[in-house]
């Protein structure tokens, strides 16, 4: 990929100091956005009680943050690449803090959802951070492998992010969870300030803030109908037959428009390519097969005093999540030696297929569930997706990408996985739901991983429709 830079790009200085700078200075701003969608996951309840408010109110701040992350992520990519992405970056971490500092300070509610709102321009800083990588690490073999490393970190700081969360809710309260990110999120920008440099794209026209506002429209509806949908029973079937047609009109509206823009903000050539729309297919699909059997069905499972492990609360994150987010942390940068030497595709392949092995070892658990096997699938799913397939399907997103829109792959790629951890609750859930109403819950929880397994085998013939980054150029 050929960018244009204020400074020309350098390689490994002697003894890859510029580089190891680099590095640093991108992992801290990932793991700045990694602490703001992972460390309030065990505060929550704490939350709830300190803002005498209900834990639906607090869970919609969640889904909040997560729509907000999905809709920065569409655009934030491709205005780094007209304006600089060190700019842009910096503007995104700049945000975060004062998301942070406002939702420290928030008396009630509606102001913690303000500064979730903040918190949510974090949602495209990984790539971002891979596409300043790129700009610097041209030579395919050494980006596979730094990439990783990057990437790695957006599984979770091998749970340890999760576990210092609950520990700081439980002893000085949720506010103290919210400066402590703040605090990251200024050595993020520090480090940014000194170590990163300014890059663009090639061409820097205009941004198509039309296009923004119709695809914006168009993904924010799809994921409020999808979030609906995961009610279940409860789900106003109306609001979500309005929501869809709104969706599929403003889509419609959105690829009319690209289509007659000099410089949109995605060209309907590049859409009806096989490098959008096949990974996207791909990072869909896998992303609703495994994502709620690892965040839902498996801690569910190993809690559930009749049909699971009968674990608390307190210690199943260290069978199921923290197991999985550690080993995912450390095969990380192993899936990038693996691609460097066989490809993004092959891996993403051998990950997809490893993880539908997972799940259907996840059957038998489910059907006679442990401790010690939900640990085994934790780690199994832990290495084949977190630890592969989510790493490839990130890489696939920077080195598709076409050389005069080098942004606008891994914005959607994001809006794709974000799209997808909905998808995988409404769905998923739903199969559970109805098996566990006419067969038991043994039977909902297998039923599930069923459903899991043929997403994924569907991800897995969506893998072959992604061609190689060098037929894109």
């Amino acid at each position: 990929m050929t960018e244009v830079s204020s400074k020309k790009p350098s390689m490994l200085d002697k003894g890859g100091r510029s580089i190891v700078a680099l590095m640093v200075a991108l992992l801290v701003a990932i793991f700045a956005f990694q602490l703001n969608a992972s460390m309030l996951s065990p505060a929550l309840a704490t939350m709830t009680r300190e803002l005498k408010t209900t834990d639906s109110q607090i869970a919609l701040t969640q889904t909040v943050f997560f729509t907000a992350a999905a809709l920065f992520s569409l655009f934030l990519p491709r205005l780094a690449d007209l304006v600089g992405r060190k700019k842009v970056l910096t503007g995104i971490l700049i945000s975060t803090i004062l998301g942070c500092a406002v939702s420290a300070i928030a008396p009630n509610v509606t102001v913690l959802m303000i500064g979730r709102i903040l918190q949510g321009a974090s949602g495209p800083v990984v790539p971002m951070c891979l596409i300043m990588l790129r700009v610097r690490v041209s030579e395919e073999k050494r980006y596979a492998k730094l990439m990783a490393i990057l990437t790695s970190v957006n599984g979770g700081i091998a749970g340890v992010d999760a576990l210092l969360g609950g520990w700081l809710a439980g002893n000085f309260g949720f506010r103290s969870v919210f400066w402590t990110m703040a605090a990251i999120g200024i050595i993020a920008v520090l480090l940014v300030a000194f170590y990163a440099e300014e890059s663009h794209a090639q061409d820097t026209p205009k941004m198509d803030w039309v296009g923004v506002v119709t695809l914006g429209i168009a993904f924010l509806a799809a994921y409020l109908a999808i979030n609906e949908i995961g009610k279940l029973a409860g789900a106003n079937l109306s609001l979500v037959a309005g929501l869809v047609v709104l969706a599929v009109v403003f889509f419609v509206v959105f690829w009319n428009v690209e289509g007659k823009n000099s410089a949109p903000l995605v060209s309907t050539k590049y859409m009806s390519q096989r490098r959008t729309w096949g990974l996207l297919s791909c990072t869909l699909l896998t992303m609703t097969g495994v994502f709620a059997i690892m965040n839902g069905v498996v801690p569910q499972l190993a809690q559930d005093a009749k049909a699971g492990a009968g674990m608390g609360a307190d210690i199943v994150s260290f069978a199921t999540l923290t197991p999985y987010a550690i080993i995912g942390f450390v095969f990380g940068p192993v899936a990038g030696m693996l691609a460097a030497k066989f490809g993004y595709r092959l891996v993403l392949r051998a990950g997809i297929l490893v993880s539908v092995l997972g799940v259907v070892f996840g059957i038998y658990v489910a059907a006679s569930p442990s401790v010690w096997a939900l640990v085994v699938l934790s780690l199994w799913l832990g290495i084949s997706y977190a630890g592969v397939a989510n790493i490839m399907l990130n890489g696939l997103g920077i080195v598709l990408s076409p050389k005069d829109n080098p942004g606008y792959l891994p914005g959607m790629n994001a809006g794709a996985f974000n799209l997808g951890a909905g998808l995988s609750f409404a769905i998923l859930y739903a199969v559970m739901t109805n098996f566990v109403q006419s067969a038991g819950a043994s039977a909902g929880y297998i039923a599930s991983m069923v459903a899991g397994i043929v997403l994924l085998a569907l991800a897995f013939a969506c893998s072959f429709l992604i061609p190689k980054p060098e037929d894109c150029e």
